[in-house]
C-alpha cells in the first residue's frame, strides 16, 4: 500500500509553518517580557515579592530568549543561508543582535541575582525590550517571506528554541 503524495495545500501549509512559528515564538517572548516588566513594577505588602517574581520571570524569560537565539544561529540561519546566500549580510546583522541581547540579558541576570532596586531592574528590562523589539521587527521584515518557502525538516524546538 503506497501513500499518496501530499496535496499542494498540505505542502504549502508545511512550508509556511516556519514563518507562522517564528511569529508565534516572538509573540510568546514578547508576552514573557511584558510579564517580567509588570512584575518589576508591581507593589505589594511584601516588599520582597516583586523581586522574587522578577527572579522567576527573568530566569525563564532569559533562558527562553537565549535558547531561541542559539537555535536560530545553529539551525535556522544556516538553512536560510544555504537556500538564499544573498541574505548572508542580513543574517550576520541578526547574529550580532543576538550577541548584544545576550550581553543585555547577562546584565539583567546579574542585577536580579544581586537584588538590584526596581529602578535599575526596569532600566535593564527597558533596554532589552527596545533592542528585542527592534530585532524581532527587522527579522520578521527580512525573513518571513523566505521562511514561507524554506524547506527544513527539523523539529521546531531545534530551529527556533524550546518555546
Amino acid at each position: 500500500m503506497t501513500s499518496s503524495p501530499p496535496s499542494a495545500a498540505a505542502d504549502r501549509e508545511r512550508l509556511s509553518a516556519w514563518a507562522s512559528e517564528l511569529r508565534a515564538v516572538h509573540e510568546r517572548l514578547r508576552a514573557a517580557l511584558r510579564a517580567a516588566r509588570e512584575s518589576s513594577s508591581s507593589a505589594t505588602a511584601d516588599p520582597d515579592a516583586p523581586a522574587r517574581e522578577l527572579l522567576l520571570y527573568c530566569h525563564g524569560f532569559c533562558a527562553a530568549l537565549d535558547g531561541h537565539h542559539r537555535a536560530e544561529d545553529r539551525r535556522l540561519f544556516p538553512a536560510v543561508e544555504d537556500a538564499h546566500p544573498e541574505l548572508a549580510p542580513i543574517l550576520r546583522t541578526l547574529e550580532q543582535d543576538h550577541s548584544m541581547i545576550a550581553h543585555l540579558l547577562a546584565g539583567l541576570r546579574n542585577a536580579v541575582d544581586r537584588a538590584a532596586g526596581p529602578v535599575e531592574l526596569r532600566r535593564h528590562l527597558e533596554g532589552i525590550a527596545a533592542i528585542m523589539e527592534s530585532h524581532f521587527r527587522y527579522e520578521e521584515k527580512m525573513l518571513l517571506t523566505v521562511l514561507e518557502t524554506l524547506q527544513l525538516d527539523a523539529p521546531a524546538d531545534e530551529v527556533l528554541g524550546p518555546l
